[in-house]
């Protein structure tokens, strides 16, 4: 049996206005609320709403044997909850039918893990406290910032309670002559992993419209014939678990839906569900599912979904990225010695991956991709707006 794991990333950041040192020392607000509120509306309209709506028709249409998961950030539902609560009211209608699972991550979506450990934690207990008062789940499977993984994080996640399982990017240069249709344990073998099988995945995400593309069209009928395909190499009857992540802005918002995505997702549950041997899981089926023994794998070094490295270079390469996130957690280490909430929380929303992404200067292959997702014209600017903040939150720690 072949199951197919759907998990959607579905985040929104606080971005920073056009922060200048003139503005430093007014008490001003550094965040862009007019762009944030725009921008989630606009989302809330092209993507959540009506995709929500689509996977809803399709678990009842398929009497819950369609199932997804999602991760959704802190600071995702916050806006949700600002700018449009009938998306919040949209995902609380899915996970009610039982078909969807949350999972666990950084509330604010952080780059903590690599910095401070202790914030990590706060972080990834604030997000799972959450989850429990939005949607009453409690989170066992987690799915860390830009699905970065290394053996470390897998030690600090199991020792949090009820932590089962972590997804994480299948990268080649880690598994080798392996394939990520396999479920796997960590390196201790305390936690599950599962790994993303990026080269479909990425046929959705970000190849799905693109007319240049060899496969174009891609159709339900192919995109199930190479799935059953792989089906194919497994001969001993064991589960295999093809796992398809990506952002949920996918649908109708990095693909429009004049590309043909939504009719792509409306018909493929149905298709995959016409042959007896592919089904549909969440991430926590895998404890029960797996009839085999789990082999271990080692992350000595982190990975992370971006780019074609899959390291960490789109948020840490670059001498502006490293100076803002190395000046951020120094402050940070500041703020919880005076223990000022309204600082901390200030420095928490400066510490979601985004800011640093802006400032990434990979402008070659995979150049555009970092572009679409910028609010600013050029990563020295996101640099300098985010560094004129940060001098406004020291200015207000020393006051």
């Amino acid at each position: 049996m072949l199951n197919i794991i759907f998990y959607f990333q579905v985040h929104q950041p606080y971005r920073l206005k056009h922060f200048n040192v003139l503005d430093i020392g007014h008490n001003a607000n550094m965040f862009n609320d007019k762009l944030n509120g725009q921008v989630m509306r606009k989302v809330a309209e092209k993507c959540y709403l009506p995709t929500n709506k689509l996977l809803l028709e399709l678990i009842r249409q398929s009497e819950g044997r369609f199932k997804i998961a999602y991760s959704i950030t802190g600071t995702a539902i916050e806006q949700f909850k600002q700018y449009s609560p009938e998306t919040l009211d949209s995902f609380k209608k899915l996970v009610d039918t039982g078909c969807v699972e949350i999972m666990g991550e950084t509330y604010f979506h952080s780059l903590a893990f690599l910095y401070d450990t202790n914030e990590f934690l706060d972080q990834v207990m604030m997000h799972r406290e959450l989850m429990q008062q939005e949607f009453g789940y409690y989170t066992t499977t987690f799915r860390n910032t830009e699905l970065i993984y290394q053996d470390r994080l897998s030690d600090l996640i199991y020792e949090v309670e009820g932590f089962k399982t972590i997804v994480t990017e299948g990268v080649d240069r880690i598994l080798d002559w392996r394939t990520p249709l396999y479920a796997y344990k960590n390196y201790s073998k305390d936690i599950n992993l599962l790994l993303k099988y990026y080269q479909l995945a990425d046929d959705i995400a970000f190849r799905f419209s693109n007319r240049d593309w060899p496969e174009y069209p891609l159709t339900v009928e192919k995109f199930v014939n190479w799935i059953d395909h792989l089906t194919l190499a497994e001969t001993g009857g064991k589960n295999l678990f093809l796992n398809l992540f990506m952002d949920y802005e996918t649908f109708g918002e990095h693909q429009w839906a004049s590309s043909g995505i939504f009719d792509f997702m409306r018909h493929f549950p149905k298709a995959v569900l016409a042959k007896q041997h592919l089904g549909f899981a969440n991430p926590k089926d895998i404890n029960h599912l797996t009839n085999y023994q789990q082999e271990s794998l080692s992350f000595p070094e982190a990975v992370s979904w971006a780019d074609e490295q899959r390291d960490l270079s789109a948020w840490l390469e670059n001498d502006m990225q490293k100076n803002a996130i190395e000046t951020l957690y120094e402050l940070f280490t500041r703020i919880k010695q005076k223990g000022d909430p309204d600082l901390l929380r200030i420095a928490r929303l400066l510490s979601t991956s985004d800011h640093f992404y802006y400032m990434c200067s990979k402008y070659f292959q995979d150049g555009d991709v970092h572009k679409y997702f910028s609010p600013y014209d050029s990563p020295d600017q996101a640099y300098v707006y985010y560094i004129t903040a940060l001098a406004e939150l020291e200015e207000r720690l020393l006051r």
